[in-house]
């Protein structure tokens, strides 16, 4: 399971006293969920224009729907990284961005970008911004690795064709010339493949399968492990039936009309699908590494907004909010969901009620609200993000 990062927001008013707020809350977050104070971080989010609270809705359903799809298209864009190296060190060189970080390292050490996203700018204008530029690098990525794909394909069935015994494979490098009757009105040249086992029957009898097989015309081409590779001469007209005669028998006939210029072009074939498929590799590591930080980078700040913009909606105005974020322990998510719900769960409103005590209102195993932890809502902004 590839590693997770929690991003929690909460209103200022929530950190415990002390001192500066948003080291209280990072350190009651250290002691409560056991995880070592330096793991957490603060999620870098400016002040951004507000508009109307019918504008912070709609911007809040957009945002939800471009935070998933720039998630898929950064996972996306790792897993053509993935594909494109053999080894684990290979692609995680690859997935570096500004040379130093890994995904979760950059979510953790993230700040805006204010000279490419510059703050006094719309939310509207900003999330067009960041949207339209990764659908753009999406696209090249796709159509450069699609035509990686194709090439990588050609050269496998080019390969193909150079491996398997005499019955299936190529034979543009087997043939010559000498080896065909050419430039003949009336005779042609059929090969056919036969089975070292049936290779006495097979000279005993090609000569009587049908009318006009020239007498002795058999010759030795080739061999391998299990077949001989023969040439025979008849009569045009006879053709398709000796074919037909040679099927009969389990012999292989083999479709080759030789032509030196058709030899060579065959020959070419395998060197042109290696240096294309060679070439294609070159461009798309180039193009998929470039892409995948930028990528990366983007859905970070669409997150960004998406955080601010939720937590405008869900704590006020002013915006004053803190933001932590941290790798999840592995198996630990729902425990550590539980354990902020019993703390924090009072800025849910009634669904959250505490009692006297102090806990949440149900048994102390959080069963009647376990739904509710499980669910999409949460009494404060928490998101689960994925280290592509």
């Amino acid at each position: 399971m590839s590693e997770q990062l929690l991003l929690v927001s909460l209103p200022s008013s929530a950190a415990p006293s002390g001192g500066d707020p948003q080291t209280q809350l990072d350190k009651w977050l250290a002691e409560n969920l056991t995880i070592p104070h330096q793991e957490f971080a603060h999620f870098d989010i400016p002040s951004f224009k507000i508009g109307t609270l019918d504008n912070l809705v709609q911007q809040s359903e957009e945002l939800a729907k471009y935070d998933g799809q720039l998630e898929s298209i950064a996972s996306k864009a790792a897993d053509i990284i993935n594909s494109l190296y053999d080894s684990e060190n290979q692609i995680k060189a690859a997935k570096v961005i500004d040379n130093r970080y890994t995904s979760a390292d950059y979510l953790k050490h993230f700040q805006w970008n204010s000279s490419k996203y510059r703050v006094d700018k719309s939310i509207g204008e900003l999330v067009d911004l960041i949207t339209k530029e990764v659908f753009s690098l999406d696209n090249d990525v796709r159509t450069s690795y699609n035509s990686y794909s194709t090439a990588k394909s050609n050269l496998s069935a080019v390969d193909r064709k150079q491996t398997g015994n005499l019955s299936v494979r190529s034979l543009h490098d087997v043939v010559k010339r000498e080896h065909f009757v050419l430039e003949s009105e009336y005779l042609r040249t059929v090969l056919v493949a036969v089975p070292k086992a049936s290779t006495k029957e097979f000279l005993a009898s090609y000569e009587t399968l049908v009318p006009m097989v020239v007498p002795r015309s058999a010759g030795v081409i080739a061999e391998d492990s299990e077949y001989v590779l023969y040439n025979v001469t008849l009569f045009q007209k006879y053709v398709s039936q000796f074919v037909a005669k040679l099927r009969d028998h389990k012999w292989s006939p083999r479709e080759f009309k030789y032509s030196d210029t058709l030899v060579a072009d065959l020959r070419k074939e395998q060197a042109v699908a290696s240096e294309t498929e060679r070439k294609l590799w070159g461009e798309v590591v180039r193009l998929s590494k470039a892409a995948y930080a930028d990528i990366v980078k983007g859905w970070a700040h669409i997150k960004a907004l998406r955080v601010f913009v939720e937590s405008v909606l869900r704590y006020g105005l002013p915006p004053n909010f803190l933001t932590s974020i941290f790798v999840v322990p592995s198996g630990r998510l729902e425990k550590i969901e539980k354990i902020l719900i019993e703390k924090f769960g009072y800025l849910g409103g009634n669904a959250f009620e505490k009692d006297t005590r102090g806990r949440l209102k149900g048994d102390s195993d959080l069963h009647e609200y376990g739904a509710l932890v499980e669910a999409d809502y949460k009494p404060f902004v928490l998101y689960v993000l994925p280290a592509v």
